[in-house]
């Protein structure tokens, strides 16, 4: 290891710093995205110095009960091939041990985290289209604002492995993003999320209990966009109902990501979630 290289928790400050490295990979981040992610583990961004200067990130967030979730791995360009990317990741995955770990990783090193003990479970494509159209004009549409949040967080968890609802509160109230609900028979039957990105748009979490309800929130959400701007959408694919919603639309392939894991993938319903919330934490 290169003399001089410190690995370390991230101060809050300094998780802004690895969103900017992840703009400047292109993977268009969100304008608020530092302040959501510490909302879910203040604990949970590594950084590695050399010589005290920043080349190195990853966060290893931690939900209970049992589960993490690995992102914003990122060495410097110029820094590369020296192990020093290695280093942290080791740095990362020791605090949560005893954890399943899950990730979105680039498809081309899904062989590398696999030597690192993680296994397939399905792939996430994004798809981008255009925004903009108008919600459709029915009262069981809803902002997420007036509904409580304790069923928010029931319609969340059936999609997420783990309770995460820090950051769900942090994300429904960023600035620069709408949230909706669908409100049925009394129920929350499906709610989405719509956050400014460095370009565009990107929905996530979208979750639905059903294919027409997905449709109606999708469109409720692609509405605060201007028609010019591009929207995203992160879909599991092997949910066939949610590729078809987004080819529907005519939205176009553009990325995908190989969802893994370090054990047997979490019981997670694919065919409620519409939407991947973000590949950085799950």
């Amino acid at each position: 290891m290169a003399a001089g290289y410190v690995t370390r928790t991230m101060r809050p400050d300094e998780v802004a710093l690895a969103i900017e490295w992840a703009a400047q990979e292109g993977w268009n981040p969100g304008l608020h995205d530092a302040q959501t992610f510490l909302a879910a583990d203040p604990q949970g961004f590594f950084v590695g110095t050399l010589d005290g200067e920043p080349v190195a990130s990853v966060s290893v967030v931690r939900y209970e009960p049992g589960f993490a979730f690995l992102g914003l791995y990122i060495v410097r360009p110029g820094w590369r091939g020296r192990g020093l990317g290695w280093a942290l990741w080791q740095h990362g995955m020791a605090s949560a041990a005893g954890r399943l770990v899950g990730l979105d990783g680039v498809v081309a090193q899904q062989a590398n985290y696999r030597r690192s003990g993680f296994e397939l479970a399905w792939r996430n494509v994004r798809y981008e289209g255009r925004g903009g159209g108008a919600a459709p004009a029915d009262a069981r549409l809803v902002d997420l604002a007036g509904v409580p949040f304790e069923a928010v967080r029931a319609c969340d968890a059936a999609c997420f492995p783990a309770e995460r609802s820090a950051f769900l509160r942090a994300w429904l109230a960023q600035p620069d993003a709408a949230a909706r609900g669908w409100i049925e028979d009394g129920r929350l039957q499906g709610y989405g999320v719509v956050r400014r990105c460095r370009s565009g748009w990107k929905i996530g979490p979208l979750v639905a209990g059903s294919e027409a309800v997905a449709e109606a929130l999708f469109l409720a959400l692609c509405a605060p966009a201007g028609a010019a701007e591009p929207v995203y959408l992160d879909v599991p694919e092997p949910h066939a109902a949610a590729v078809a919603l987004a080819r529907r639309h005519g939205m176009q392939v553009v990325f995908e990501t190989a969802r893994m894991y370090t054990g047997r993938a979490p019981a997670v319903p694919l065919d409620s979630l519409y939407g991947v919330t973000t590949f950085e934490l799950g």
